[in-house]
């Protein structure tokens, strides 16, 4: 089923799935796997670009060589801008450190070197949206409509499970970013589908 909100087409199982990251579990291999980098926007480039003093000694060896001889983008087989990648599926921006969750400590997990220095207060810019927006992919269409769909993917199996156990739809778990893309009041009108698709029974 697909929705309508301010000619933004959704499909509906982003309101009715559950999702949650479980980092102690997949260890943000999401950055890892794949044969293509995230989808960026030329001014996600500029930021990229901008920023890339900060992060690059967080870098590996390969991914600074593959950012020299290419850059921090380029065009995949589908014909969209995404960030460069190491051996034909790390993003090159991944790096690694322990992480604190819920008092325990995750060892060696994948991160982005942006958002880990966005964290730590040192630069102002976190990531590319389709990476904050995930497991939502953007796409728009040939008549320059806009659409959301839900990626599944086996990578986050785990982050499945912990939706459904917290009883957490995808559309609540990316709250925040949903509204930094397209704002409260169209945020506030897809809580209004959702409720009245829960009301149908719809899944």
């Amino acid at each position: 089923m697909i929705l309508d909100i301010e000619n933004i087409l959704i499909s509906s199982d982003i309101l009715t799935e559950c999702f949650c990251c479980d980092l102690t579990k997949c260890k943000g291999k999401c950055c890892i796997e794949g044969d293509a980098g995230a989808p960026v926007t030329l001014d996600e480039i500029g930021e990229i670009e901008d920023n890339l003093d900060e992060v690059w000694q967080d870098l590996s060896a390969s991914a600074q060589s593959v950012i020299d001889a290419q850059g921090v983008a380029y065009t995949d087989k589908d014909g969209d801008l995404v960030t460069s990648i190491v051996g034909g599926k790390d993003c090159v921006f991944t790096c690694y450190d322990n992480l604190k969750i819920d008092d325990e400590i995750v060892e060696n997990c994948c991160l982005c070197a942006y958002e880990r220095l966005y964290r730590q207060g040192k630069i102002k810019w976190c990531k590319p949206m389709s990476c904050a927006l995930y497991p939502i992919r953007v796409k728009t269409l040939s008549n320059g409509i806009t659409a959301l769909s839900y990626h599944r993917w086996d990578v986050c199996k785990d982050a499945v499970a912990k939706g459904n156990e917290l009883h957490l739809p995808i559309y609540k778990f990316l709250k925040a970013p949903l509204i930094s893309r397209f704002g409260e009041d169209w945020y506030a009108q897809l809580e209004v589908a959702a409720e009245e698709i829960a009301k149908q029974g719809i899944r």
